[in-house]
């Protein structure tokens, strides 16, 4: 069951697997390529595009490195972002485009100058936009952007939602398996279409919270300062990724950092003005008409670590030393993709109830 419409965000299974059918088409499953690229570049503006980059950067691993290509220019408008390729990007290295709009002259322009460098290119973008034109004549491949289902929330749609994001993300990851950087094949990409089918199913807007992860989060992040601490290689980027999207879609604060170092990083936060029952103010003052002040929640996102070795046990007695309260997720058994699939489906849902409530009180 994927869930749509009536202000709900629906599973991101609705966007994987039109997205891989669209892969398919565009020719990705048939490519026989001649080897592994030395090096993998993202390209692309916004929320998703980072989210990709990051995503496709944790599951590649030691496979090869990662690199996104950051827009410079005066506004983050179409018209006036221009991105450059590093100097030792040639001919055995891979340019990935990832773009919800399709409009941006400044990635027409990198491909052109990655064609003149003998980068392989590839993008995925809305199937009308000028970029398919130019990607096309750089003789590289564009998969078209699969659409959004009929009458899905817009939070999720928007260029940071998790629909955009998987419809993004879906075509590469098959691209990346023909080329050997992951393991995604078609059997795969239906598993994570299971779990996130059935992660919709618990976190959907008609299970009342107690029992629905995604809201029993947003609940319990309401007014808090979330502090996202992660752990695992598949839910660093989630981490990153829910800090990023509670900030787009939400107008909410969050802090994201990777343990054991988020201790150190973040350890000052849970003892200064941010920590529970903290009032630096004088106590007599009119508190009538104030917002509540924010204090720090410890948000703690799991992967299973290798070796068995984890910091959670010293994150969870430094936050209780401070009386910080800690919401943690940790995905169900399964492969390195299901899990990071299962945490950004979780996270996501909560960052749109988030935006709803915040709307709702605007």
């Amino acid at each position: 069951m994927r869930q749509g419409g009536g202000g709900a965000p629906a599973g991101g299974g609705a966007r994987l697997l039109p997205a891989a059918v669209q892969a398919g088409q565009a020719g990705i499953t048939e490519l026989a390529p001649e080897g592994r690229p030395r090096a993998v570049l993202v390209a692309g503006s916004g929320t998703a595009a980072a989210g990709v980059a990051d995503l496709i950067g944790a599951l590649a691993g030691a496979s090869a490195p990662v690199t996104r290509i950051c827009p410079t220019g005066v506004a983050p408008a179409a018209g006036a972002m221009r991105w450059t390729l590093p100097g030792w990007a040639g001919s055995v290295d891979l340019l990935l485009i990832v773009t919800a709009d399709g409009s941006e002259p400044g990635l027409a322009l990198l491909a052109e100058q990655a064609y003149r460098r003998g980068c392989t290119v590839v993008a995925v973008a809305p199937r009308q936009s000028p970029l398919r034109e130019a990607v096309d004549g750089a003789h590289g491949l564009v998969v078209p952007m699969a659409s959004a289902p009929h009458g899905e929330y817009d939070a999720e749609t928007s260029a940071a939602g998790p629909g955009t994001l998987w419809a993004l993300f879906t075509p590469l990851l098959a691209l990346l398996d023909r080329v050997g950087l992951i393991t995604a094949p078609a059997e795969t990409l239906q598993s994570v279409a299971d779990r996130l089918d059935r992660t919709a199913e618990r976190c959907g807007p008609a299970i009342a919270t107690y029992s629905n992860p995604a809201k029993t989060l947003a609940a319990e992040l309401a007014d808090s300062l979330p502090l996202v601490w992660t752990e695992g290689d598949a839910a660093a980027p989630v981490g990153r990724r829910f800090a990023a999207v509670l900030a787009e879609l939400s107008g909410r604060p969050a802090l994201a950092a990777e343990l054991p170092e988020a201790l150190p990083a973040h350890g000052a936060l849970l003892a200064g003005t941010f920590a529970a029952g903290a009032d630096p103010d004088d106590f007599f003052r009119d508190r009538v008409d104030e917002a509540e002040a924010l204090h720090a929640r410890v948000v703690l996102l799991r992967d299973r670590p290798a070796g068995g070795l984890s910091a959670a046990p010293a994150a969870r007695e430094l936050a209780l030393g401070h009386d910080t309260a800690i919401s943690e997720l940790e995905p169900d058994e399964g492969s390195e993709l299901e899990a990071l699939a299962e945490l950004l489906a979780v996270t996501d849902f909560a960052a749109v109830y988030l935006a709803l409530a915040s709307a709702a009180h605007a």
